[in-house]
């Protein structure tokens, strides 16, 4: 067996990865509750016709279902009312709030 410095750097990475998914997914928890609410209002959200009860819209794009806790844009905790997004960097968004970027958590 020969020695290959590319596998042991990615077992190392990969390891260190691992690792810090944790850390990281705390962090993001704990800028949650630091974050402002995002609002129907902000321009950004109106883009994206961001709604804070999903069972009120009447969006051609809406699945029912379909809201920010079960998408893939959203990190909030589970249970959690309120909780970052990608989408949305600088806000918290409603748990039961829908944007028209929403994408099935995998």
């Amino acid at each position: 067996m020969t020695f290959d410095p590319s596998r042991r750097r990615f077992v190392t990475l990969a390891a260190a990865a691992a690792a810090a998914t944790p850390l990281m997914l705390r962090s993001l928890q704990a800028q949650a509750a630091d974050l402002p609410k995002l609002t129907v209002a902000d321009p950004a959200a109106k883009a994206l016709a961001y709604a804070e009860d999903a069972a009120a819209v009447k969006h051609p794009a809406f699945k029912p279902g379909s809201h920010c806790a079960n998408c893939n844009f959203y990190k909030g905790a589970a249970g959690a009312a309120y909780g970052p997004c990608q989408l949305f960097p600088k806000n918290s968004v409603a748990a039961k709030g829908w944007c028209s970027a929403w994408a099935k958590k995998v």
